[in-house]
């Protein structure tokens, strides 16, 4: 198995298929829309200016802006945009560092960049923060453990993905190329 290949082609396929969990922000203005844009697997020029004009205009709780930060950066993640988007991942953490979603999805970006290192850390982190989609995080982590040619921890938490949300085909089909034998 050729598994920096399969590595790079599930990376992809996770950053293109959405595998980013966005930050919830309360409210009716401009944050929360770049929210529900984020959320939406939205990533055009238009909802990044909203979340932008949120920053930049809404008087928001220090978690509000954090969250706004995430959510902007993973529309710039989804482009393959990864400076910009590693920007808002800290100024997100720098605000608020103990929302789980700013971790996970700067190791995302990490594992984007083939900086599987940095990205397990990252993801890991977030996780032992929390976040409400974990199934997205184990993902994302078997990516970074497979980058670092640790197939056995990645098909764990290609296992754990599928158990936390057994509907997702990402993970399942990820599973597909893994032979388990018994020692």
């Amino acid at each position: 198995m050729n598994t920096k290949w399969l590595a790079a082609a599930a990376g992809l396929v996770a950053l293109a298929g959405g595998a980013h969990a966005s930050v919830t922000v309360f409210g009716n203005g401009l944050a929360k829309t770049c929210y529900d844009s984020a959320e939406a697997g939205r990533s055009d020029a238009a909802a990044e200016a909203q979340c932008t004009q949120a920053l930049d205009g809404d008087a928001l709780v220090a978690d509000d802006r954090a969250g706004t930060f995430v959510n902007r950066g993973i529309m710039k993640l989804r482009r393959g945009e990864y400076e910009p988007a590693h920007a808002d991942f800290n100024a997100a953490i720098a605000l608020a560092p103990k929302i789980g979603e700013a971790w996970v999805n700067r190791g995302a970006m990490f594992v984007g960049e083939k900086q599987y290192s940095a990205g397990l850390a990252d993801i890991t982190k977030g996780l032992a923060l929390g976040v409400k989609q974990p199934e997205k995080a184990y993902f994302d982590r078997a990516l970074a453990y497979e980058g670092l040619d640790d197939e056995k921890s990645a098909y764990f938490d290609y296992q754990q993905a599928v158990t936390l949300k057994p509907d997702w085909p990402l993970p399942q089909r990820e599973l597909l190329r893994f032979t388990v034998t018994h020692r």
